[in-house]
């Protein structure tokens, strides 16, 4: 039931009228939540991307300003591409991570949590200073549709003719579509057009809440940082190394300094980790344990959902030592265990510890 403090706006009132089940405005299920996480196992998924707010970061000045904020390589991005980026706090850990698309010469979307986006926003604007920039929500300027699962290639193709090239957006008739790791399309769409846009896209794919996505972007083994867990993960924790998140050539941004000095020092002893629990998804934040590590936490939940079959999937950021000698549990000691299940990339071999770097 959606909470009576939600407005309702043309376009939720549209996915209630299509079957939706709202909370708080994002999609919780139309109806049948197993048979849609099934669809993202097996076939294809359309979702509202509601609860991945966007910020708009616009002006002559943008790239230049985004580059040195952000830890990716924010000028290498031509017109129309996207990379995943991160901002970070002064001590490297991560406040938000995000999709990046450069969407004009002097405008770039970003994609995030929503519960962040206004944090962010406040937050970021106060290093404009005498930059050409400005920063906006953007989250009413487009409606942000998802297509996931093993089947959703042939479903975007028939949508728009074509898929999008690796790195770049496809932009028909007022859609701009990228392609995401784990076999999901993410579609900014505009307004006018979303609710026939989603009617062909829902005749070729299963309408799904935003849980069947998150459960696709947790078995691509993506993180969101959420609010829970912001300021808590130096970015190869969180494997944002590995899915380029992250440019060790680039000049310096914010946290820059501990990044690479984790880099080049090669003291990782944490990395995220993939693993299924048969219990209710644990919340973002919750602790992980090890017999190895007795009473002292080995480890914290990112993202959990609710997996097709039963159980839960997650994503948690984990000690290399108790992942390696396995027997972690949620919540305490003798909490449910995980199952670790491999990860769909390689990661990074660590390097080997060099001493001090100027």
């Amino acid at each position: 039931m959606l909470s009576q403090c939600v407005v309702m706006t043309p376009w939720s009132e549209f996915l209630a009228r299509r079957g939706a089940r709202l909370d708080r405005g994002a999609v919780k299920s139309f109806g049948d939540g197993a048979a849609e996480l099934a669809a993202a196992r097996d076939d294809a998924t359309v979702c509202d991307l509601a609860p991945l707010g966007a910020l708009c970061v616009s002006g002559p000045d943008a790239a230049q300003f985004l580059h040195g904020q952000l830890t990716s390589d924010v000028l290498a991005l031509e017109r129309g591409a996207w990379q995943y980026s991160a901002w970070c706090s002064p001590k490297g850990r991560m406040l938000a991570n995000f999709v990046v698309r450069r969407a004009q010469q002097e405008r770039f979307d970003l994609l995030l949590s929503d519960d962040l986006v206004e944090t962010i926003r406040k937050r970021l604007g106060m290093f404009v200073l005498r930059s050409k920039v400005s920063i906006e929500s953007a989250g009413t300027a487009s409606v942000r549709i998802g297509v996931g699962g093993p089947k959703a290639q042939a479903v975007v193709r028939a949508v728009w003719g074509a898929l999008p090239p690796s790195q770049q957006s496809l932009e028909v008739d007022g859609s701009a579509v990228i392609a995401l790791p784990g076999a999901r399309w993410v579609a900014w769409v505009e307004p006018e057009s979303a609710m026939n846009v989603w009617d062909r896209l829902a005749a070729k794919g299963r309408p799904a809440g935003f849980p069947a996505w998150e459960w696709l972007s947790i078995r691509a083994g993506v993180p969101l940082i959420t609010p829970p867990i912001a300021d808590q993960y130096i970015p190869q924790m969180a494997n944002w190394d590995a899915l380029h998140g992250v440019s060790f050539s680039k000049g310096c941004y914010s946290g820059q300094e501990v990044v690479a000095r984790l880099q080049y020092l090669g003291r990782l002893k944490e990395r995220l980790a993939l693993a299924h629990v048969d219990a209710p998804p644990p919340a973002a934040g919750e602790r992980l344990f090890a017999l190895s590590f007795g009473d002292q936490a080995c480890g914290s939940v990112v993202n959990a959902a609710a997996a097709p079959g039963g159980g839960a999937d997650l994503l948690a950021v984990l000690q290399l030592a108790a992942r390696d000698g396995g027997d972690v549990r949620v919540g305490s000691p003798d909490g449910p265990t995980l199952t670790l299940l491999p990860l769909p990339y390689a990661l990074p071999e660590t390097a080997a510890q060099r001493g001090r770097i100027a």
